[in-house]
């Protein structure tokens, strides 16, 4: 039985991205970027597309990834093509900006109509920018679907999706009939890496773009739900004081002498 899954993905700044490569207006509390940030795929997103890929590898499927947001960067987002995703679906607008998990699961929920049938839609359990992990919860209330949440493997047999959910002390297993939505963790295990083939492939595919307009949204009914009182980044007081020796066993006598000047020890 072939089916159709769609995976959710998100354009995320690279985690390992300078605290500098963010400024925060104080007055609209709206985050703003540097243009030369680094961006990927959110990393339980990528486990999504690597669920999907099992199945697809298991029960024959095709796989529509979608992406919502604004300003692309397409060596980025195209990965889950690369990777043995069929078809890419881009979700891209202006008005598609600092949404909120409400906001964001709205728009979402008008593009399942666009993109067609689909028997499971499969999403990471959260993003790594604002770790809400809440936008596959409100698809699914606006779906009227079921979601299956933080799945560690994923089976389909007639009509039914089972998973196996992870727990602090061990998993439970869990079943819903189809069509339903599943959250993905890394307990998984990773995500395939892409091959020279897939990278030719992906260059060469177009994704299908769709704006507020074509998905008949009324960019005044985008009002955040959320809204942030405050917002700031970090500021770290600590210092780093390198020490160095003639060879390992005396800087660790410096280091020693240190952490007990320090009261550390």
């Amino acid at each position: 039985m072939k089916i159709d899954i769609t995976v959710f993905v998100k354009q995320v700044v690279d985690p390992d991205a300078p605290i500098s490569s963010f400024h925060i207006d104080p007055t609209s509390k709206q985050l703003s970027i540097k243009p030369d940030t680094p961006f990927i795929i959110n990393g339980f997103d990528e486990t999504a597309v690597e669920a999907a890929l099992r199945l697809k590898d298991s029960v024959g499927a095709n796989i529509t990834v979608v992406s919502l947001g604004y300003n692309f960067v397409m060596d980025v987002i195209k990965k889950p093509l690369s990777m043995g995703a069929d078809n890419l679906i881009l979700l891209q607008d202006a008005a598609f900006q600092n949404l909120d998990s409400f906001t964001t699961a709205k728009i979402l929920s008008k593009a399942v109509s666009t993109i067609g049938n689909t028997d499971l839609f499969i999403c990471g359990r959260q993003a790594s920018d604002w770790d809400n992990a809440q936008v596959p919860l409100v698809l699914s209330e606006l779906l009227g679907l079921p979601c299956l949440t933080i799945a560690k493997n994923i089976r389909i047999d007639n009509n039914t999706v089972e998973i196996e959910k992870v727990l602090p002390e061990g998993h439970e297993v869990i079943q819903a009939k189809l069509p339903a939505i599943v959250t993905v963790s890394n307990e998984l295990g990773e995500p395939r890496y892409a091959t020279l083939r897939g990278i030719m492939s992906a260059g060469r595919k177009t994704p299908s773009i769709y704006t507020a307009k074509d998905l008949n949204i009324d960019t005044a009914d985008l009002s955040p739900k959320l809204i942030i009182e405050e917002i700031s980044v970090p500021n770290s007081d600590k210092k780093c004081e390198m020490l160095s020796g003639d060879n390992s066993i005396e800087i660790g006598r410096k280091l020693a002498l240190k952490l007990r000047e320090s009261r550390i020890f």
